[in-house]
């Protein structure tokens, strides 16, 4: 009689945050993106956080996509709005983990004015910016952190302005917790993400990833693993330090850590606070 032969089903071990159905993805081959992902849901199983407790929102770009991938909660809003979105779902939902999960140019650039503002108010969210240099989606065009001298097919001749120091922006603005990583640093990235979805207040990360397609090609970097490999010569990491001195240069050091970590009432406590001195419920 022939044995039955058993064959074992191998699973994912983040199958239960993925939307499988949307899968393969659409992003460029050599993207970072997925690096980031990987981090950010890693650290959602680590600190096991139901998928029920968490909303990921994101506006528009590449970065946005990442809404659609991960089976939680989310929401794919308009181009800028991410920050405001999540904002309004934070005080509705205080007992939610709510992340904003988008790109450089939708979160510095349409969305400057909605960062800069939730992170004066401190607001109970964590920003996962992702940092290609680029609106990587629509063109390749240059954005505010294209760095001086980088090759756009909106700066053919290298950009004249001078870009924004995203953590130094975010920390300038109020946010009490501070990080920058490359994709290189999985396991650093994936640590800090857990230490933002587990603090209060406005938790800003930037993230520097390849993209090979939009900002590689016309700046003649390589391919997404010299990318890669430019990361780990470069990347100096300098924790605690002033976010102002992690300022980027083109084909310069790269500054990475944590660089701020402080402890100051958040709004959502000060508003409780206020519920709870009148005797109101929420």
């Amino acid at each position: 009689m022939e044995k039955t032969k058993l064959v074992e089903k191998k699973v994912h071990p983040l199958e239960e945050y993925f939307r499988k159905e949307r899968f393969p993805h659409i992003w460029c081959s050599g993207c970072g993106l997925g690096i980031a992902m990987t981090s950010f849901l890693y650290a959602l199983k680590e600190l096991e956080i139901p998928p029920e407790k968490v909303s990921v929102i994101s506006g528009i770009g590449c970065s946005g996509r990442v809404a659609g991938y991960v089976k939680v909660d989310s929401y794919h809003t308009t181009h800028g709005r991410a920050v405001p979105f999540a904002t309004g779902l934070k005080l509705a939902k205080p007992d939610l983990n709510v992340v904003v999960f988008s790109g450089d140019g939708d979160i510095a650039a349409i969305g400057g004015n909605h960062l800069i503002h939730a992170a004066r108010r401190n607001i109970d969210l964590t920003i996962i910016c992702v940092n290609n240099f680029n609106y990587g989606m629509t063109g390749g065009q240059f954005g505010p952190t294209t760095p001086l001298e980088a090759k756009t097919t909106t700066t053919p001749y290298g950009n004249f302005e001078h870009p924004f120091n995203l953590p130094y922006l975010a920390y300038s603005a109020g946010a009490t917790f501070v990080a920058r990583w490359t994709v290189l640093h999985a396991y650093q990235l994936r640590q800090s993400i857990r230490k933002a979805l587990s603090r209060k207040g406005f938790n800003f990360i930037e993230v520097i990833s390849p993209c090979p397609t939009g900002f590689g090609r016309p700046n003649k970097i390589g391919d997404a693993l010299e990318e890669m490999q430019y990361y780990r010569e470069n990347s100096v990491i300098r924790n605690e330090i002033n976010p102002k001195d992690a300022e980027l240069s083109f084909r310069g050091k790269i500054i990475v850590g944590e660089f701020v970590e402080e402890d100051k009432p958040s709004y959502l406590e000060i508003y409780q606070k206020f519920l709870e001195e009148r005797g109101i419920k929420r």
